[in-house]
């Protein structure tokens, strides 16, 4: 059973994903959380990473908002099936969370390649970060790894992606997910939501969990295109029924 180690709620700062807002996470550190807690705390619109649970606790704003993808009747758009196609030429492994020199690497090239393209702030991670961010001991906790088992001639298979996950009785939730710069023409992390969403249909869970969705901002709004999707309604107290909405409905865009 969950025990509650802290909580504390952040001070109001400026929001990384809207301009002129500020931001407030209220933050609660938990241990020995079983499958079906995670699968609650996933239903009122709570995050994980490592030990530490996290939720908006923004005062007036109100643009995050949970997502999630109901695995029956999502229907993949043109696009994303274009995508699929291309990423089936990579090879998908599911198991525990690694920690090693290669994946340490690929989030180096990664993040580096973020911070030219977008101005992302630099933030080095050693093995330790790695392993209390991701790799922390949890009966959730999941890794896909994606491989190149074709690479340039001469070259052996090549670690091109990982995503880091959460896998409860009834739902998948993406928590992470970092690719070689190199491979971005693949539409790698659209690749790795349609993965998610088959491995959960194959082994008959409901939803897929995608997050915070937040229309203002641009580099969040890919999440949107996964239809039709659910949106929590509020923040919903622990001892509150969560109400999810449906939003959107299947398109065949261009």
């Amino acid at each position: 059973m969950a025990r509650l180690l802290q909580r504390l709620v952040e001070s109001p700062r400026p929001c990384s994903y809207l301009g002129g807002e500020l931001a407030s996470l209220v933050h609660e550190i938990l241990i020995e959380v079983e499958p079906a807690e995670m699968e609650l705390l996933l239903e009122h619109g709570w995050r994980r990473f490592g030990p530490v649970y996290f939720r908006p606790a923004c005062g007036s704003c109100r643009a995050c908002i949970s997502l999630r993808v109901p695995v029956a009747t999502f229907r993949p758009s043109r696009g994303q099936r274009r995508a699929q196609r291309r990423g089936m030429a990579l090879r998908a492994e599911v198991g525990p969370v690694r920690v090693d020199a290669s994946r340490l690497a690929l989030h180096a090239r990664w993040h580096a390649a973020r911070e030219h393209a977008r101005g992302w702030e630099a933030a080095p991670l050693s093995a330790e970060d790695y392993a209390r961010q991701f790799g922390f001991p949890h009966p959730c906790g999941r890794e896909i790894a994606y491989f190149d088992d074709h690479p340039l001639v001469g070259e052996a298979p090549r670690l091109v992606g990982v995503g880091l996950c959460d896998e409860t009785p009834r739902a998948y939730s993406a928590i992470y997910f970092f690719h070689d710069p190199d491979y971005a023409r693949w539409s790698p992390g659209v690749v790795h939501i349609l993965n998610l969403l088959d491995l959960a249909r194959r082994q008959g869970k409901a939803h897929v969990y995608l997050g915070f969705q937040i229309d203002g901002c641009a580099s969040m709004r890919y999440k949107a295109a996964f239809l039709p999707n659910e949106r929590l309604e509020g923040r919903p107290g622990a001892d509150e029924t969560p109400t999810w909405r449906l939003s959107g409905s299947t398109e065949d865009d261009a």
